[in-house]
């Protein structure tokens, strides 16, 4: 895209500019010049400006030309004229941001480099324990740690090999400059492993190995508490920013609107659905960008591919064929099947007025009809059969309002209590559609994951077991069948057995039987921990049963260590997650679902009273009616609500995710869909129960008041 930009409008950065992007681009290894980045900023915007206008010119056409939300043509120049000032802020508002697009990239790059930071000093460690070679430790590193740190080992490598540099040492020093500022204790390990070439003693090099590892883990565990102290206050900005002040401000809006008649609900529903969740998720990845290096946790599909399959759904049909789809398909239905239901009274609207026109206004003038029609409604009677009525009729107590649209200057509506009812199904679809696609989607995924965590905790105490064998002088493949003996019963077990089993029955290595991509005990259980671990001890096994032992017990008290780190730091990040949690399941969907009542309950009582006052010709009834007639329908202001707390519920489960575990797509995908379930029946309940409830208190209240 940047390439092509500069075919269209080149536009060339000032020097400071253009050394800053120059070191973006190669880090993120962007393909293009200082040039493009700037001109592509310029160029895409200008494009989404030109294809967003004319999306919105034909959009309303086409709605005016069907007259689905039955307005007249004002108010549909007012819809156009307000979304191309909306298109033409966000084209604005995306320049800087589009010229910045590099630096985010490489930020991005850098914090899933630093995820990877401890394993790589593992293995760095690990095979100088028994071979004191730091190029060849970096080969090593650089052929199993995963992208995109490995880039930087092999181009250390590569700058010795193609005659950059002059020594290992040289390369290193170049190449671990970006990193000084951003993670300084992975600098600082590497330099502690260089020392450890100078040392004059078998066991001061051990030790000095030992305490760069040591001291990374330390390193990030402090800088871990750091940031856990730190985020109290950005957490707790998204949520009042995010979730407080916008819901509780949803109880006095409905009535602010009614004295602004410019206003419509779609104003509204660009600033809920679209301007605040931008500016949440924008507040969060801020905050997040300032997680220290932690831990890789890769997807397990990428491990394995052939886990893909597990994604989708099978169906056995007359039990004997099965039928295997993805999950997206019956998402997608679920979904069109509530938010049609949920669109209905939009969509009943343009028939229910003609028949109204044609049954009342026969044998009328034509100014006599629309003069007889100033409202109408769809009601339910006693025998739930369908018919309608207008307000010259008198409507029995046991009458259940649907739509009730009013017709002044343009129809206005629905107002109906039915209406808004039924509009819940459009945030509850949306809820249930994506919380079942992704419920789906990791079904089985969830329970291989669930399985490899418990065979990680079990990990480090086997692997004593097995560094005590090998240390008595038994072969490796031989200690694995002994420590698969009497471990029977746990996941470690289960591992090992699969490790002994494809020795045994198909006459492969150890390496084979572990890494085989087929039937590897590896792709069993995809751990990016256990993965490394086996690395590391296939490559010591080729040294000797020894140094097998001593970096097998090596590996063992890493693991314990880093078991004891995470404990630690899930402590630190309990009050944080539980306040986040609280609010995606609990507090938004509830506060939501009360706020939703409370408008509904306003809206009846204001056309209650301005019904009654018009029908009393008093001098008030004007003023009532002006402002019942302005007040955004509840119908859309709960669609608006609901799909903000639908909104909220991804993007905090999102942030939650990335606190709790920094990179690990499959576990956000869980967090999602559990909790998207929860909040989306709270909220349906609650905004159901409490607009029934409201509604009925002040049908009965007002009704013995106003005798209506």
């Amino acid at each position: 895209a940047c390439n092509f930009s500069t075919k269209i409008i080149n536009i060339k950065p000032d020097e400071k500019s253009r050394k800053e992007l120059v070191g973006y681009l190669e880090t993120s290894r962007i393909n293009t010049t200082p040039s493009g980045v700037l001109s592509f900023s310029i160029v895409f915007p200008f494009l989404f400006l030109i294809l967003g206008i004319l999306l919105v010119t034909l959009v309303i056409f086409i709605l005016f030309s069907l007259n689905i939300f039955v307005r007249n043509f004002s108010e549909y120049l007012d819809a156009a004229f307000f979304f191309y000032v909306v298109f033409i802020f966000f084209a604005v508002a995306m320049v800087f941001p589009l010229g910045n697009v590099p630096k985010t990239i490489a930020n991005n790059y850098k914090i899933k480099a630093s995820n990877q930071m401890v394993t790589a000093i593992f293995y760095i460690v690990s095979f100088m324990r028994h071979t004191s070679n730091l190029e060849r430790a970096l080969q090593f590193t650089s052929e199993h740690v995963s992208p995109p740190l490995s880039y930087d080992f092999k181009n250390i490598v590569w700058g010795i090999e193609t005659g950059k540099h002059d020594s290992i040492l040289s390369s290193i020093d170049t190449h671990l400059a970006k990193w000084k500022l951003t993670t300084p204790e992975f600098v600082e390990s590497m330099y502690i492993i260089q020392s450890s070439l100078y040392e004059t003693t078998e066991k001061r090099r051990i030790e000095t190995l030992e305490k760069a590892l040591v001291f990374m883990l330390e390193s990030t565990y402090e800088r871990m508490l750091h940031f856990a102290q730190n985020l109290k206050t950005p957490i707790t900005n998204i949520i009042m920013l995010g979730v407080i002040l916008p819901i509780l401000g949803l109880v006095i809006l409905p009535i602010t609107i009614g004295f602004m008649e410019f206003i419509q609900w779609y104003h509204i529903a660009v600033l809920y659905n679209l301007v605040l969740p931008i500016f949440v998720l924008y507040l969060g990845k801020v905050a997040l960008t300032k997680r220290p290096s932690g831990y890789s946790q890769l997807d397990i599909t990428e491990m394995n591919p052939d886990l893909l399959k597990k994604e989708n759904i099978n169906m056995h049909l007359f039990g004997k064929k099965t039928y295997s789809f993805h999950p997206k398909w019956p998402s997608f239905l679920m979904i069109f099947f509530f938010v049609f239901l949920g669109i209905l009274p939009i969509l009943l609207v343009p028939f229910t007025l003609n028949l109204e026109v044609t049954e009342i206004g026969e044998g009328l003038s034509s100014a006599k009809s629309v003069e007889v029609i100033e409202n109408f409604d769809i009601v339910l009677d006693k025998n739930f059969e369908i018919s309608t009525t207008t307000e010259q009729e008198e409507i029995d107590q046991s009458t259940f309002s649907f739509l009730y649209y009013q017709v002044k200057g343009g129809v206005h509506g629905p107002y109906g209590l039915g209406a808004t009812l039924l509009s819940i199904l459009v945030p509850l679809g949306l809820g249930v559609g994506v919380s079942f696609y992704f419920s789906m989607l990791t079904k089985n995924l969830k329970q291989i994951r669930e399985q490899t965590k418990k065979l990680e905790k079990e990990f480090s105490e086997t692997l004593f077991q097995l560094g005590n064998r090998i240390g008595e002088g038994m072969p490796s493949e031989t200690a694995f069948e002994k420590v698969s003996n009497l471990i029977q019963g746990t996941k470690s077990g289960e591992f090992f057995d699969i490790v002994t089993s494809n020795m045994m029955t198909k006459g492969v290595s150890l390496e084979e039987s572990i890494f085989n991509k087929k039937y590897g005990a590896v792709t069993k259980f995809p751990s990016s921990l256990i993965e490394s671990s086996m690395k590391v001890l296939i490559a010591s096994a080729k040294k000797g049963p020894l140094i097998a032992s001593k970096t097998i017990l090596s590996i063992a008290s890493y693991l314990k260590e880093m078991r004891r780190v995470e404990t630690r730091l899930e402590d630190l990040m309990s009050e944080i997650k539980s306040s986040m949690k609280s609010q995606i399941v609990f507090f938004a969907p509830i506060i939501s679902g009360i706020v939703i009542g409370l408008t509904s309950m306003m809206t009846t009582i204001l056309n209650m009273i301005s019904n009654s006052l018009n029908a009393l010709d008093t001098q008030y009834g004007g003023v009532i009616t002006i402002l019942s007639s302005n007040i955004v329908p509840t119908y859309y202001f709960q669609i608006i609500v609901g799909i903000y707390v639908f909104q909220l519920s991804c993007i905090l489960s999102m942030l939650l995710n990335s606190i709790e575990n920094g990179y690990d797509p499959l576990q956000e995908k869980i967090m999602i869909s559990e909790n998207l379930k929860k909040s989306a029946f709270l909220y349906a309940t609650c905004a159901f129960v409490v607009m029934l409830s409201f509604n009925f208190i002040v049908a009965t209240v007002l009704s013995s008041v106003l005798n209506v």
